[in-house]
């Protein structure tokens, strides 16, 4: 018998969808700030035993759009609400219960199997605890409530354990050895804007998108003996000023952008990386259908 199932997580901004994911997988493949709106895509984490194969799908924190990006991503964890065979609703002991509710209605009606998750409950007391899984069972009473501390890895063990029992028996979607149906591209994207997120404020990250232009994995030689991989990435801004600010005086922010990144890849990748880094003006790529489509937001 083997097990095999789409296991997507959905819910509020900043609630530690990502954390939960890489901890599941147990590979770091999203990314984690403490900003909100970190995840922009619907991220897949494989992971395969003998008798099973989870197919994770980290998602897009649920928010009200203002701009197509954010439309995008909200669809991102719609989608996710379709194809589940489980389903984590992932909240928080900070979280606004009623935040999103048309989101959570969507959650109510569908057919998966629910299980929702309270996270960083290492924040809280027992009593409010008890308070917010008693809510919740008022709220989703077909679901079952899981307390758990993601950071801590408190509770995660028998999450998975509980998300394995209830996959359906089913053959394997994807090949056993594989862990994501993301290339290696996206995640230099993804670990580049992450450094973005961690060094800069205000609206700059968010006006950020990254693409990769120049990917070569070399073979190993003399010099770079487990090979190195050569990298050219542009950092998109929506605006001149941007521009000014990502590269900061003297080139100095860039630099510690890129320094922090080349070192998060080569961890990665498990070898030497050369990242050189350009950072180029797309007005108002936000809203721009045909610039999503080419940034894979749009995917036919």
């Amino acid at each position: 018998m083997h097990k095999s199932g789409f296991v997507n997580i959905v819910g509020n901004p900043n609630v530690g969808k990502s954390t939960l994911m890489n901890v599941l997988v147990g590979e770091r493949l999203s990314i984690i700030t403490s900003k909100a709106q970190t995840t922009r895509h619907r991220i897949m984490g494989i992971v395969n035993g003998d008798d099973f194969q989870m197919v994770y799908s980290d998602t897009p924190g649920v928010l009200q759009p203002n701009y197509k990006l954010q439309e995008q991503m909200l669809e991102f964890s719609r989608s996710a609400l379709v194809d589940a065979d489980v389903l984590l609703y992932v909240t928080d002991v900070q979280d606004n219960p009623d935040k999103n509710a048309d989101f959570l209605d969507k959650v109510k009606r569908i057919k998966a199997k629910v299980f929702l998750i309270i996270n960083k409950i290492d924040l809280t007391t027992q009593e409010t605890l008890e308070q917010l899984v008693e809510y919740w069972h008022r709220v989703l009473p077909e679901a079952t409530v899981f307390p758990i501390s993601a950071q801590q890895r408190f509770g995660t063990d028998q999450l998975f354990t509980a998300i394995r029992e209830a996959l359906p028996e089913c053959p394997p979607f994807f090949p056993k050895d594989q862990l994501t149906d993301k290339s290696s591209r996206f995640f230099v994207d993804e670990m580049i804007r992450e450094k973005i997120l961690l060094n800069y404020d205000k609206e700059i990250p968010y006006s950020v998108e990254v693409e990769v232009e120049t990917f070569h994995d070399e073979e190993p030689d003399e010099q770079h003996p487990e090979g190195i991989i050569r990298i050219g990435a542009v950092i998109y801004v929506e605006r001149d000023s941007q521009k000014g600010i990502i590269i900061g005086h003297g080139g100095r922010a860039l630099k510690k952008v890129a320094t922090e990144a080349r070192k998060a890849l080569e961890r990665f990748f498990g070898k030497s990386v050369y990242l050189e880094t350009f950072v180029k003006v797309d007005k108002d790529w936000r809203n721009s259908d045909k610039e999503l489509n080419l940034f894979g937001y749009n995917p036919e």
